[in-house]
Formats: structure tokens, C-alpha cells, sequence
């Protein structure tokens, strides 16, 4: 029996090294792959190697939201800043019980209108819709029935009057030229459909017109380290991702589409807390069952700020229902898996995200629990197991702090020495703590979740610190 036991623990703890392996590998060549855009595209901006601002793609920005009376005036006001001409804002308030549309009818001086809506998409009904053209673009208004972000996404598909939307939240703010850069790949190819920006946290930075005069690590410990994360994510497997049409998810927080094809495709879906993945993952399956030939591309220098929770609690809400949401998401098109038909989107993208995110919390708790297991029973390397540990954490957090650099240093902001040490310190901390207490969020993520699957949750809002 001794024997059984010890054969069952070295095969796990076996495989459990190999995951790590294969992860630290598959993430220390995207970061590879991500610096080297980062720079090229650098190198090109110096150059002024880019589209001239005479071209311009007509686009609906929607900004769904619930509650967010704190937020949603800074919002509306970065967007009215951005360098583009051609383009409206629609913010649709999905029921919200706090002032987020009396917020913005009095902030932008909205007048109510009769304005029938053609259902394109499936949504629930508009209670009362404003409208105002007295600023650079006109801004709407529509009040609805709650339904969820997914609902209200939709409600603002068919309020709109431009062939391309840009999909954000309403606790996020748009950096100056975003609108434009993120419409470059549309204006390069006409095959794209949709295509991804980068989202970073703007929890400690000073926005002015849509530029960051002045960017500071966050005070909280808890939102410095998703700074972290959030670079090592946004570099990592959506640059590799992009070389072969194979990203499955764009932020919901800054996204564009080809408005034509979302509405064929069946626009969101109110069912799924994942509602951004749903869709991208929808449109590879519609345009590939349909002979399609298109694009799904992502735009690195293309940024939206967004504010990232600073409690745990917080936080442990937004990466539940991300979890969901990516449950809901793959089991939803299993059917992608180990199919030809899907390209590397099946064999590559799937299988990274069936892997690597949705088992990988299960993977890492029952790892470390068979490791402390394999302990007890004195059935391990422990100096082994240490060392292999140690080195891990330290190649994670190097390459962490590698797309950390890269990005401030690409975009030329200028970063503060007690916050280069301040992230030194804290990605040991991020990789090798706060990584699996949230698996441990992620792996009970689906207990109960059908309870409180359509909800949209409720996480604290700070101001933006925008002028």
C-alpha cells in the first residue's frame, strides 16, 4: 500500500513540475515575443512610421452602466478628449438604483427625446432616452430595464449609427489617441471584425486630457500587484496570440467590433458572465461555420485605464465571475477543441486557455496540497522541491518584471525609484502568494454560481483622478 501511495504522489508531483515548467516556458516566450512588439512599435512611432489623422472610422463608443455615479462623469469626459473626430458616445444606464443618469443629464446638459429603437439584437426595453449635441460629438442617453452588462452592451449596439463600435466600462478612461490607434488594423486590412487594446490600471495615475501627467504605483499593496499582473498578461499571450489570429478574448473594458458581424453573429450574450469572451470566441465560430476569411487582431499601444479593485474582497468578486465567465465560455464551444476546422485557434489558443486557466487552479491547489501531503509522509525531495520552487517564483517575477519595464518604458512614462523598488519587492509576493490564494477563488468559483450568475456585482468605486 506504501508503494501505491508513493508511486501516486511522485506521478503527481511529476506532472504538477512539468505544468510549471511548461508554463514559465510558454510565458517566458511570449514576454519575448510581447518586448520585441513593444519596441518595434516604438521604433516605428519615432520614425513616424503610422496612418496619417485624415482617416477616420466612423465609431459607437458604448459605455454600459450600473451604479457608477461616482465614475461615469470622468468617463464621458475622457472620451469627449480624445483625438478623433468621427465618432458618438451612447451610455446606457441598466437599471442603475444610484444617480449615474442624473449624473451625466446634468453634467452634459441632456434634453429627454422620442426615439423609437430598432431591435437588431435581443435587449431589454428603454425606459427613456436623451440626447445632447452641444459638445464635439453627440452624446446618448438611455435609462433601461436592468438585464445585466451583456443586456446593456446590446441596447447600445442598437442605438447606434456607426458601422464599428467600441465597447469599454464605465470605470475606465480612454488614453487620448486610443480611438485612433485602435482603429489602425481596420483601416490596414479589411478582413478584421474586431480588435483588443491594451487595459492598464490607472489606480495611482494622474489623467489630464487624456494624457497621464503623472503615474504613480497605487497605494494599496493589493492594487500594485495587479499593475504587475496586468503587464505580464497584456504582453504575454495576446502578442503570441495575435501572430496567428488566435486571441479568444478581448477585454470587455476596450474592445472594437464590426458592428455587421456582431449583429449576424447574435450580438452578446445575457446568460454568461463572460460576456466579453463569449462574443470573440462566438465570432471565430460564426465567421470560420460560415467561410468567413477574417481577422481578430490586438493593438498594444492602443491603452484604456481602468480602476482594479483595492480590497481583497473586491478583487476576489471580479476574478469569481471572470472564472465563470471563462467556464461558461469553453464548455459552451468544447466543440473547438481538437478540431481542424478551427486552425490554431483549436490546437494552440483552446487547449492554452483549457490548460493554463480554466484547470489551472485545480492543478495548482491539489500540486501544493500533495506536495505538503508528500511531506508529511516524508515521500519527498524536500531541498528538491525548495530549490525547484525558488527558481520558479524568481524566473516568474523576472518575467513579470520584464513586461513591467518594457511597457513604462515604451510608453514613456516616467517612473518613480520608490516605485521600481516598490514593484521589485511585491512581484515575489504576486507570484508566489497572491497567485494562489486566488486559485484557490478561481477553483471555487462554480459553487453556487448559478445563484448569481447574471448579476453584475457590486465592488467599490473610487473618482477617477482625471482633470
Amino acid at each position: 500500500m506504501r508503494d501505491f501511495i508513493q508511486g501516486f504522489l511522485l506521478c503527481v508531483e511529476f506532472f504538477f513540475v512539468l505544468y510549471l515548467i511548461g508554463y514559465s516556458s510558454f510565458l517566458f516566450l511570449s514576454v519575448a515575443v510581447g518586448s520585441s512588439d513593444l519596441y518595434a512599435s516604438k521604433r516605428r512611432n519615432l520614425l513616424k512610421n503610422e496612418l496619417g489623422n485624415d482617416y477616420y472610422v466612423p465609431v459607437s463608443v458604448i459605455v454600459p452602466a450600473h451604479n457608477e455615479g461616482v465614475t461615469i462623469e470622468a468617463t464621458v469626459r475622457s472620451l469627449l478628449a480624445l483625438d478623433y473626430k468621427l465618432y458618438e458616445i451612447i451610455v446606457v444606464d441598466d437599471g442603475s438604483a444610484d444617480d449615474t443618469s442624473q449624473v451625466v443629464i446634468d453634467a452634459f446638459d441632456m434634453r429627454r427625446i422620442d426615439r423609437p429603437i430598432q431591435r437588431r439584437v435581443p435587449c431589454q426595453p428603454d425606459e427613456e432616452v436623451y440626447e445632447t449635441r452641444a459638445w464635439k460629438v453627440p452624446i446618448t442617453l438611455v435609462r433601461k430595464k436592468n438585464g445585466g452588462k451583456a443586456d446593456a452592451l446590446n441596447m447600445g449596439i442598437n442605438v447606434s449609427n456607426y458601422p464599428y463600435i467600441l465597447c469599454m466600462d464605465a470605470d475606465s478612461v480612454l488614453q487620448y489617441d486610443s480611438l485612433e490607434k485602435i482603429v489602425r488594423p481596420v483601416l490596414e486590412d479589411h478582413r478584421v471584425v474586431a480588435v483588443g487594446g491594451t487595459v492598464r490600471p490607472c489606480n495611482g495615475a494622474e489623467i489630464e486630457n487624456g494624457k497621464v501627467v503623472r503615474y504613480r504605483m497605487p497605494n494599496k499593496l493589493l492594487a500594485c500587484m495587479q499593475v504587475l499582473e496586468y503587464d505580464r498578461s497584456f504582453l504575454a499571450s495576446r502578442i503570441l496570440f495575435d501572430k496567428f489570429n488566435g486571441n479568444i478574448i478581448i477585454s470587455g473594458a476596450f474592445g472594437l467590433f464590426l458592428k455587421s458581424v456582431v449583429i449576424a453573429a447574435g450580438g452578446y450574450d445575457s446568460s454568461t458572465m463572460g460576456e466579453d469572451m463569449e462574443l470573440v470566441v462566438k465570432l471565430h465560430v460564426f465567421c470560420r461555420e460560415n467561410d468567413r476569411d477574417y481577422r481578430i487582431r490586438y493593438v498594444t499601444d492602443a491603452i484604456c485605464w481602468t480602476q482594479v479593485p483595492e480590497k481583497l474582497s473586491d478583487l476576489i468578486k471580479q476574478r469569481r465571475r471572470w472564472h465563470i465567465g471563462l467556464f461558461q465560455s469553453m464548455m459552451r464551444y468544447r466543440n473547438i477543441l481538437a478540431n481542424p476546422k478551427y486552425g490554431a485557434v483549436s490546437f494552440i489558443s483552446y487547449f492554452y486557455f483549457l490548460i493554463y486557466e480554466l484547470f489551472s487552479p485545480y492543478i495548482e491547489v491539489f500540486g501544493v496540497f500533495v506536495t505538503l501531503l508528500a511531506f508529511a509522509v516524508d515521500l519527498i525531495n524536500v531541498p528538491f522541491m525548495i530549490l525547484f520552487f525558488a527558481i520558479y517564483v524568481v524566473y516568474s517575477a523576472l518575467l513579470s518584471l520584464t513586461a513591467f519595464f518594457a511597457r513604462i518604458h515604451t510608453i514613456d512614462l516616467k517612473l518613480y525609484p520608490s516605485d521600481a523598488a516598490k514593484a521589485i519587492l511585491l512581484c515575489i509576493v504576486e507570484v508566489s502568494c497572491v497567485r494562489f490564494i486566488l486559485a484557490w477563488v478561481r477553483m471555487t468559483a462554480l459553487i453556487g454560481y448559478h445563484k448569481k450568475k447574471n448579476t453584475w456585482g457590486k465592488i467599490e468605486r473610487q473618482r477617477i483622478n482625471i482633470k
